[in-house]
């Protein structure tokens, strides 16, 4: 089915005009807010990679900030793709990319032993590598009943809590957190919940963004928060293309990072269909196609600007399911927030002051609601008379495996162990295997219909079918 833009969130359909929810938009006094909250929800994420990689690779501090900023800045330029659609990139759905984290250790390995125009060569040659991919891995979405969907969802938000665990601890090492970072994250959580329950309509759906403001506050009373960095550098900066110089394409690095491309786009399907559930949107092969190439287009274009591949973020389906703004236009605001935050270096810093910990209490928030959102969808299916609770069972096990056990794989092949590293793909290969094994192979039903009313929570999972 095509989607033809709408006007204010009116979109023809076969059987007459109807509104899909993510082209709805907010009154223009919100817009900015909203859109701030998903930015502030990211930013850490956004920012972590290419300062691993800079360590790494031993770059200097005027070089890390440069690639900082073009990381915020294709960031920005990959969300206004993903959310407003340029041809056939772009889903046109409330998602927001970033930086992806799935590269980071093939790429630190790659610029420690070749430095970093190998990397970028080989993240372009990936990128072209994942566009000729896409069809195929969007021909799968057949195979993504409620039952998968539901189940990879959920390890989702699964997958990203120890992130916001991480926020919060000082130390990881010594997994303690010290008693003024239990404080910010503490002080920060009980805020959002307090003022979710007492704030009114439309600003109990800012409760997250008022309690990352009001924590950060609390948090420089007691001087937890650093603003020595605040107006280092230039102003304004657009960068330098191909700064590090020319790509070099080395056979063993594409190699390497069309595997990972591989697990992005994985990871994009799970990402992509969880967004269109809390939507209440449909997802259809097409839509999901535009979804992937707008993912594999920031590895082709990243490069030339001083970035790295980047992927559809997880953590920003969690605050769509707590607020409640459907909007792609909000996030599209979003895209304009990181595209002037990487043209204006100041600004990332003013944002880059808010303490991990306080993003650590929003963030138990935030992921909580992913896989809450999962079970809501798993709620939908039908467990009676059928294997469909084994299916999810195994399918839980094996994707919360490479974070309960994170050295598991590391007998693997390194091919291996790069695939299996991440439990969003475990979950999702195991559930589409288990399920096409219990209720489809050797059935007549057809996965990509729904079965008769009366059958339908016996033959694939059942639920509703977006």
């Amino acid at each position: 089915m095509k989607f033809p833009k709408g006007s204010k969130g009116q979109s023809p359909a076969p059987d007459g005009p109807a509104a899909r929810p993510e082209d709805t938009r907010p009154p223009a006094r919100w817009m900015f807010t909203y859109g701030l909250q998903h930015i502030l929800a990211m930013y850490a994420g956004v920012i972590t990679p290419p300062i691993i990689i800079a360590e790494a690779v031993g770059l200097d501090g005027t070089e890390t900030a440069m690639l900082i900023s073009a990381a915020l800045l294709v960031s920005g330029l990959g969300t206004l793709l993903q959310t407003l659609g340029l041809w056939r990139f772009g889903a046109q759905l409330p998602l927001v990319i970033g930086t992806s984290f799935v590269p980071v250790s093939a790429m630190t390995g790659i610029g420690q032993s070749s430095g970093l125009p190998a990397v970028f060569g080989a993240a372009i040659a990936a990128g072209v590598f994942g566009l000729v991919a896409v069809p195929f891995v969007a021909s799968l979405i057949r195979f993504f009943p409620p039952l998968v969907t539901g189940t990879v969802i959920t390890v989702i938000g699964v997958t990203l809590l120890p992130v916001a665990v991480g926020w919060i601890q000082d130390d990881p090492g010594s997994g303690a957190p010290s008693t003024p970072a239990l404080a910010m994250a503490g002080g920060t959580l009980a805020t959002i919940l307090i003022l979710s329950k007492v704030l009114p309509g439309v600003w109990s759906r800012m409760a997250i963004l008022i309690g990352l403001v009001l924590g950060t506050l609390g948090a420089a009373a007691f001087g937890q928060v650093d603003p020595s960095e605040v107006g280092e550098g230039p102003v304004f900066s657009v960068g330098q293309p191909l700064y590090f110089g020319a790509p070099e394409f080395q056979l063993a690095a594409i190699v390497t990072m069309c595997v990972v491309m591989i697990v992005i786009l994985a990871e994009g399907v799970a990402d992509i269909l969880a967004v269109g559930q809390v939507v209440g949107t449909k997802v259809d092969g097409r839509r999901l196609a535009d979804g992937l190439r707008a993912d594999a287009a920031t590895a082709v274009v990243g490069p030339f600007l001083n970035s790295f591949p980047g992927s559809t973020f997880s953590q920003n389906v969690g605050l769509i399911a707590l607020n409640r703004v459907r909007s792609r236009h909000v996030v599209a605001v979003g895209g304009g927030i990181l595209v002037t935050m990487g043209l204006f270096p100041h600004l990332g810093q003013v944002v880059a002051m808010v303490p991990s910990p306080v993003l650590g209490g929003a963030g138990l928030v935030l992921f909580g609601s992913v896989a809450a959102a999962g079970i809501r969808t798993l709620s939908e299916v039908g467990f009676d008379g059928n294997h469909n609770l084994m299916i999810v069972a195994v399918s839980m096990a094996f994707g919360v495996l490479p974070i309960a056990a994170p050295d598991f794989f590391t007998a693997f092949p390194e091919w291996a162990e790069m695939i299996l590293h991440s439990g969003i793909v475990t979950a999702a290969v195991s559930a589409l295997l288990l399920n096409a094994f219990f209720n489809l192979w050797g059935s007549s039903a057809d996965p990509a219909e729904d079965p008769d009313p009366g059958e339908k929570k016996a033959a694939d999972g059942g639920g509703r079918r977006d």
